[in-house]
């Protein structure tokens, strides 16, 4: 009884307890709905006063913007009406230029038609003249004609004739005044020049020779060059290409070759195998190498020397090779690298006197014979062949032209060139620098007379100087004082294209009249 009790008190209590709870969460909820409206009603009143100050706010800057863009459109359309009426009057400014220059023109037209009238009114009369005048010039023709016995046509050529006398007599004469005005200017400017570059160069007064003879201790050592069956001179010429030669001359060896540096390589081994006593055909292909070894190193340093001597620079690893090969190489007996630095140094020298590039003119200068180097390889003219060489290795074209125009093989076209063709026959022409063969030397002796003696009128000619001078004499009732300047002309050009001399030919016409009258 007691514990039914219970459990339905607790029943009570529990439900109770639960109806509580419910009853106070509902009274909850009803006033957070409540605080949740109010909230929302104030929110919706604020959210309404802001868009009413957003719309008020936006209707002002609108009418704000309207208002500048009217302002704007109001500016522009005044611009552009006051432009529009500066056009107009320049527009209208212009058509009243327009109609001027129509009037003016219109005026000058009417003038024109005038004078055009004027002017056929004169030809007219002109042409009637013209038939006047060339009616009474055929009228004064035949009768002169018919005085004096000549026609027209006979007249014209003696007429031509003493046209063509006088005219060659007095271009004579201006050649001769030319030549003599040119000459005292010219020929003392070249002369101070060249004087000047002789004065400061001094070079050797007799060139070096390349020696082709090696002297032996004994004559003895001439039986161990040749070797048991000849098998030792045989090995000496095939290791160096030159020839040896073994005659009756005591304790010499001559080498004939017309390669120099193999003939300094054959030179310079075969002394050495003198010197070492073993001559046998692997000892000499072994001294052989190492003699060309030693000269490649030698004239590479001939060629840098001789371009360090000249303070030229930059020229390819190869021309100073072929350079140093002149050492062995002679002209006349003088030797070709020595000749190459003297004309370098002397076309300097007148480069500088000219205001030129004195570096440019020594460059070519040095570089003018390199073509000797291979030319006894190589068919063709060495300077021809040294300009073809000069351009594979990069030279420029004004050094390469004045290579290949120092013998004018080409015709000079730069003041570089005929510096190098002067300093170069300057180089050679000096006393002592050359030697030459009397039989040579006789040969254009008789060759410039006989070019002289090929012309008309010459009385006698003479090869003075040593071939450096021409004098004629020529007969006085067939050349007058005026010929003489174009026979000397006509004389030098002919030596020029069927000689080849070095230097200058100094050409010399002499015409004398003499009267002789004997007194009894």
């Amino acid at each position: 009884m007691n514990s039914t009790y219970v459990i339905m008190l607790c029943v009570i209590v529990f439900v109770g307890a639960f109806l509580l709870a419910f009853w106070v969460r509902n009274k909850l909820n009803v006033d957070k709905i409540r605080s949740a409206e109010l909230e929302a009603k104030k929110i919706l009143n604020e959210a309404g006063k802001t868009a009413e100050t957003m719309a008020r706010e936006a209707r002002l800057q609108a009418k704000d913007e309207l208002y500048q863009m009217k302002k704007e459109f109001e500016e522009e359309r005044k611009e552009q009406r006051y432009e529009l009426n500066k056009q107009q009057k320049r527009a209208s400014q212009k058509v009243e230029h327009l109609d001027r220059k129509i009037d003016a023109l219109g005026r000058r037209e009417n003038e024109i038609l005038k004078k055009e009238r004027e002017l056929l009114r004169k030809e007219t009369g002109l042409q009637e003249k013209k038939k006047e005048y060339d009616s009474l010039v055929e009228t004064e023709k035949a009768k002169l004609e018919e005085i004096s016995g000549v026609s027209t046509e006979q007249a014209k050529e003696l007429l031509i004739k003493t046209m063509e006398s006088e005219a060659r007599f007095e271009a004579a004469k201006l050649i001769k005044q030319i030549e003599g005005e040119a000459r005292e200017t010219a020929d003392k400017k070249s002369k101070e020049i060249i004087a000047t570059a002789i004065q400061r160069y001094a070079g050797d007064y007799v060139a070096e020779k390349t020696v082709s003879v090696v002297n032996l201790p004994n004559e003895e050592m001439k039986g161990r060059i040749i070797g048991r069956e000849g098998r030792n001179i045989r090995a000496i010429e095939a290791a160096t290409g030159i020839d040896l030669i073994i005659d009756d001359t005591p304790e010499a060896v001559i080498l004939s070759g017309f390669n120099p540096v193999r003939r300094e390589v054959a030179r310079l081994s075969l002394e050495r195998l003198i010197i070492d006593g073993r001559i046998h055909p692997a000892r000499i292909e072994d001294v052989v190498k190492e003699v060309s070894k030693e000269l490649d190193v030698t004239l590479r340093e001939a060629g840098e020397q001789a371009a360090f001597d000249l303070g030229v620079h930059g020229i390819h690893s190869e021309l100073i090779y072929q350079l140093g090969k002149l050492k062995f190489r002679t002209s006349y007996a003088q030797n070709v690298l020595q000749h190459s630095i003297e004309v370098g140094f002397l076309a300097g020298i007148m480069a500088a006197e000219l205001r030129l590039n004195v570096k440019q003119a020594r460059r070519a200068g040095l570089l003018h014979d390199i073509g000797k180097a291979v030319d006894h390889e190589v068919e063709g003219s060495h300077a021809i062949i040294g300009a073809k060489l000069a351009k594979k290795y990069g030279e420029s074209p004004r050094v390469i032209h004045a290579i290949e125009a120092h013998h004018e093989d080409v015709p000079p076209a730069s003041v570089l060139a005929v510096l190098v063709q002067a300093s170069d026959a300057l180089s050679g022409a000096r006393p002592g620098a050359r030697r030459e063969m009397l039989e040579t030397y006789v040969k254009r002796l008789e060759g410039l007379e006989q070019i002289a003696d090929s012309f008309k009128g010459i009385k006698k000619s003479y090869a003075i100087q040593a071939g450096r001078e021409l004098r004629i004499l020529v007969e006085s009732d067939h050349i007058s004082d005026e010929d003489t300047t174009l026979l000397c002309r006509d004389i030098a050009k002919k030596i020029e294209e069927a000689m080849t001399y070095p230097g200058q030919i100094k050409v010399t016409v002499i015409r004398e009249t003499r009267s002789v009258e004997y007194a009894k």
